[in-house]
């Protein structure tokens, strides 16, 4: 299975995504529960939350099923809301975070996208929340290639660990400049939604990809997803069952060829320009 580096740490190429999970009955709840300790047990460690997914009911959800593991094999992503981003609150909301997940640290902290707070006042809150040991690194999420380098530029800016933002087959602006600039100063990109999202953004599949996954003996989601993370982009990946998280893990053993490639692209175009930067 394909792996990379994240930090220094080295993790399977794929995250556990998290958004939406725990906001169901305690029946679904257990089933969320027992497909996150699936992908772990199968050799996944990065966990993506935030405390905006269920006003912190997938952290909490996340805090239960990683209760029996190690934590320090893990590596836990969380992020915070953009009116949050001075020293005294983003504290406060870590603290939160830190009580629902159940652990005394993250390994990755993020400011969910960009807000009202100067950008140096986040980060060198930022960076006092690492000095003081209650986070591993810190980033950003949502942020575009100009607005990256800017936030570099920025006291503290250099210390910049990840950037997390939107990639999917109909989302690829990024490919134009971010994804090589990230990859230039050697900065992991994550790249959430890669089957894109529910409220109408579902991705549009043609018949030519289908029968493409099915030449493949392939499910067209893991198509997409061999295809998300077959550069340098780690895909967030959620899931609600053990069995889709299965099937998620599957994609890491799959290298499209440039033929295959070649049949995506026809139907979703890379970009030739800089375009503004998507979200969901």
């Amino acid at each position: 299975m394909k792996t990379t580096k994240l930090n220094g740490s080295t993790t399977l190429a794929l995250g556990i995504g998290t958004w939406e999970l725990g906001e169901g009955d305690a029946s679904r709840s257990a089933r969320e529960v027992a497909a996150i300790r699936a992908g772990l047990d199968a050799g996944l460690t990065l966990i993506d939350t935030a405390e905006m997914y269920g006003e912190g009911a997938a952290e909490t959800l996340v805090g239960q099923a990683i209760a029996p593991y190690d934590r320090s094999a893990l590596y836990l992503v969380s992020k915070f809301y953009p009116w949050h981003a001075t020293a005294v609150q983003m504290r406060q909301s870590l603290e939160a975070s830190l009580q629902r997940l159940g652990t005394d640290y993250l390994d990755l902290y993020l400011l969910h996208w960009p807000g009202q707070t100067p950008l140096a006042e986040t980060l060198a809150g930022l960076a006092d929340l690492k000095k003081a040991g209650l986070i591993r690194a810190y980033g950003l999420s949502n942020f575009d290639q100009p607005a990256l380098k800017e936030a570099r530029a920025l006291p503290g800016g250099q210390a910049i660990a990840a950037n997390e933002v939107l990639y999917n087959v109909e989302a690829r602006g990024i490919e134009f400049d971010l994804i090589p600039y990230q990859a230039k100063i050697g900065m992991p990109l994550l790249g959430y939604s890669p089957f894109g999202s529910g409220n109408g953004q579902q991705i549009s599949i043609s018949a030519s990809i289908k029968q493409l996954a099915h030449s493949m003996h392939l499910s067209v989601h893991q198509v997409l997803l061999a295809w998300a993370g077959r550069g340098s982009v780690i895909p967030l990946v959620k899931t609600g069952s053990a069995a889709h998280m299965q099937a998620n893990l599957g994609a890491l053993d799959v290298t499209l060829t440039e033929e295959q490639l070649a049949i995506i692209d026809a139907n979703f175009p890379a970009p030739t320009r800089k375009v503004p930067l998507q979200s969901i």
